[in-house]
């Protein structure tokens, strides 16, 4: 991965945390990263509005600004399970032959299982900007298309 692209992945981390504290979010669906373009698709009951999708922007631009850091812990998948629970887990499955796991932690903000770069700090990732989101109601998907600047 080159720099821009763990950049971008590491905004995924920020957008998820953002996701949650601000529509109770839990479940990524899928993430998607080409260089400075991302997108995280998160499982969602509702239709979001405007207002919310802003908040979420603003609230992870904020978390970019206070330079947090990007703790990685490498664990035994037993261990990890039996501290964090399923909030390392998103919707799409960790085959269960990996039995050693990367935790990516930003303190207080969002914990996943992930084997991916990523930065040291959130002010390393820059500005996050809205490209465009949609909702899809059949599947109750948030999908939030960015850009890192």
């Amino acid at each position: 991965m080159d720099s821009i692209e763990i950049r971008t992945h590491s905004a995924l981390h920020v957008l998820k945390g953002a996701s949650k504290k601000i529509l109770n979010a839990k479940w990524t669906a899928s993430t998607y990263v080409n260089g400075p373009h991302g997108r995280l698709t998160l499982k969602f009951d509702r239709k979001p509005n405007e207002e919310e999708i802003s908040q979420i922007f603003k609230e992870a631009n904020k978390k970019i600004l206070e330079g947090a850091s990007f703790i990685v812990e490498k664990l035994q998948r037993e261990e990890a399970e039996k501290k964090y629970g399923d909030e390392i887990y998103d919707l799409f499955p960790i085959p269960p032959d990996i039995k050693e796991l990367y935790i990516v932690i930003i303190p207080g903000w969002n914990i996943n299982a992930c084997n991916k770069q990523h930065v040291s700090d959130t002010r390393e990732i820059g500005e996050i900007k809205l490209d465009h989101w949609r909702y899809r109601n059949a599947k109750q998907l948030l999908e939030i298309s960015f850009n890192v600047i």
